[in-house]
């Protein structure tokens, strides 16, 4: 996963943490997370506001369904 997998990235977020609300998580937090997920292999430094916000919402968008 890179960090333009956001569904990826989300989906893998939601396997890893079930019990949390994604609009709740700091964005540093979030990067810290996406970045030790095991199939993550993108440079951490390659995030931005943006990046994190689109995974964010399609992480809540999964835990809504």
């Amino acid at each position: 996963m890179t960090w333009q997998d956001s569904e990826d990235i989300a989906l893998a977020l939601l396997d890893q943490y079930p019990e949390v609300n994604p609009l709740d998580v700091r964005f540093t937090e979030l990067h810290r997370w996406v970045t030790e997920l095991p199939d993550f292999k993108d440079d951490p430094k390659k995030s931005n506001e943006g990046i994190l916000e689109r995974i964010q919402m399609a992480w809540y968008e999964e835990v809504k369904k």
